[in-house]
């Protein structure tokens, strides 16, 4: 089993830079997929500590391992409810973000509050312009949300028709407060924060803080050496013989793959370090398993450890992938150890 060392200072640092970017503004966190794979009731326990009190998941499901909630904390389920849903939804204390007329009509008859998603012109989830105010007559409205289509590019002239949208919708929709801004929204400015804000990926290491400085990485990896293997000049190493060593090599097979979020796309561009010698991945990264070249890092035994770096906007351009996609493939066969 391989291990993912957490940084909870990062975790809060991180969410305490957006925290304080968006001033008045309350601050949120996005932990859906289990907090982007790292492990989402320790990351929820470690901001409320922080200060952080409200939290959003994706489904219902995720919501029981949550529980208890720490005092004052509230939980939102971003994809709404189903009829199918409802039974299980009213014995958990979380609050569906409605974003059908459907979902409206069958929440309105519990007589609780909701939160509820607007479409402002991403045309993907949220109720209609025209629908919402009919759809929403009635309901104790916790939170208005939208959501923004390409915050992450500042000058795109959608972010701004998005915004005029919704706080023209927002002015005719009764609601506790008004939420449009997710990671890269924060950045937009003042004019995007509106009540509260809802950072996801910036606060687990991908993208950017507001003032433009990368995420801190919160996770890193360590990896159990199998087997050392001394490899001749023109020996090959794993599937396909994709590494064929040009000198007599020392070779480290670690407990690490594809099967554990560690991206395939790595094979030719992955590293391990060991005491700050930078050791190259030698070979294709398969399903359970991951060699490293440790030649130039000699007195490694079989049963030690590699550290493996995990920022994941770095690991992401290597591997041809996000680090939204990175992030969450992170399995749960990880030790996850929080420091």
């Amino acid at each position: 089993m391989a291990r993912l060392h957490l940084s909870a200072a990062a975790l809060v640092a991180n969410w305490q830079d957006f925290a304080a970017a968006v001033g008045p503004a309350d601050c949120g966190a996005a932990i859906k997929a289990d907090a982007y794979g790292l492990g989402a009731r320790a990351v929820l326990l470690r901001l409320a500590a922080a200060g952080c009190r409200t939290f959003y998941v994706a489904h219902w499901h995720e919501v029981p391992p949550l529980l208890p909630l720490p005092d004052g904390v509230t939980l939102s389920v971003l994809h709404g409810v189903t009829a199918a849903e409802l039974p299980a939804a009213l014995q958990l204390p979380a609050r569906p973000v409605l974003m059908t007329a459907a979902q409206a009509a069958l929440w309105r008859q519990t007589g609780r509050p909701a939160d509820a998603m607007i479409e402002t012109g991403m045309n993907r989830l949220g109720l209609a312009p025209a629908d919402a105010a009919a759809a929403l007559a009635g309901i104790e409205i916790a939170v208005l949300h939208g959501h923004l289509a390409c915050a992450d590019e500042r000058a795109h002239p959608m972010n701004a028709a998005q915004r005029d949208v919704f706080a023209g919708l927002a002015a005719q929709i009764p609601a506790g407060m008004r939420a449009l801004a997710n990671s890269a929204g924060v950045a937009l400015g003042p004019g995007y924060h509106f009540d509260r804000v809802r950072p996801g990926i910036g606060l687990f290491g991908g993208g950017l803080l507001p003032d433009g400085r990368p995420s801190r990485p919160v996770a890193a990896i360590a990896a159990r050496i199998l087997q050392l293997r001394d490899v001749p000049a023109g020996g090959t190493v794993g599937y396909a013989a994709a590494f064929t060593a040009t000198r007599p090599s020392r070779i480290a097979t670690v407990a690490l793959g594809y099967a554990d979020g560690y991206a395939r796309g790595l094979s030719s561009a992955g590293w391990a370090l060991v005491d700050g010698v930078r050791c190259p991945v030698a070979g294709r990264v398969s399903m359970d398993l991951c060699s490293f070249d440790v030649t130039d890092a000699p007195g490694l035994a079989e049963g030690d450890w590699l550290d493996i770096p995990f920022d994941p906007e770095t690991v992401a351009a290597l591997a041809g992938r996000s680090s939204y996609e990175l992030l969450v493939a992170l399995g749960q066969r990880f030790e996850r150890i929080w420091a």
